[in-house]
């Protein structure tokens, strides 16, 4: 059993020694296993493919500029710095399939399967759910918890700030719809959707759930800024 005191005098060790002791722990012989499994028979096999999808895909791009020679296509910025917009929006994927751009707390608890890996959900913030108390962060009673864009993401960005027309930090991505996976190899801004959580939803957790609402001081937050309508002169 981990405590303190075997850690402090674990630490207490010869350099050597403490080398050792770290080798010969169970779960580290275990990862070790895991890491050597993942070389071998993972990405040495991958690393094989991938120079042939490479090669593929080089193939896969030409085409496409011959075949639509007006069509605007994105160069590949993967490992790179980059930046991305779009508008939040819902998406029809099939017929009579309708998804608008906004979830909430209240899908949350409809998924709600007590003790599930999964679903499960804190007893706080149930009840924090049944009394409505959402603070400043709800909205017509309701707690926005995560919405959808056309922004072009790939594998990499999650945690990626989400930022609205005036620099504000709105959210942060972290997924893609179903139907936008394939966006990596073609983009369609019909249903290729990201998806945020929203920053009301990471403040109501900081501040209601967790807490820890002296974090917001050390913060400046603003409310969206009303855009001004132009006047037409006469």
């Amino acid at each position: 059993m981990i405590s303190q005191a075997k850690v402090e005098k674990t630490l207490q060790l010869s350099k050597d020694s403490l080398i050792l002791t770290i080798q010969n722990d169970p779960l580290v012989q275990t990862m070790a296993h895991i890491d050597n499994f993942l070389k071998e028979k993972i990405t040495a096999p991958l690393n094989q493919i991938q120079t042939q999808l490479n090669l593929y895909q080089r193939n896969y791009m030409k085409a496409q500029i011959e075949v639509f020679p007006k069509k605007k296509l994105f160069p590949d910025a993967n490992s790179t710095m980059r930046l991305t917009y779009g508008q939040v929006s819902g998406y029809k994927p099939a017929d009579a399939v309708n998804y608008g751009f906004v979830t909430t707390l209240d899908g949350v608890m409809e998924k709600y399967v007590p003790g599930d890996y999964e679903f499960d959900v804190p007893e706080k913030l149930i009840s924090l759910y049944k009394n409505k108390d959402y603070g400043v962060y709800g909205k017509n009673g309701k707690m926005p918890l995560a919405f959808i864009a056309s922004n072009h993401t790939t594998g990499g960005n999650s945690g990626s700030p989400a930022l609205d027309a005036y620099g504000n930090l709105i959210g942060l991505n972290f997924d893609r719809v179903w139907e936008g996976t394939m966006s990596d190899l073609y983009y369609d801004k019909d249903i290729c959707r990201n998806i945020m959580v929203d920053a009301r939803y990471i403040l109501f957790i900081i501040d209601k759930y967790a807490g820890a609402g002296y974090l917001l001081s050390e913060m400046n937050l603003v409310h969206p800024k009303a855009v001004k309508k132009s006047k037409k002169s006469k």
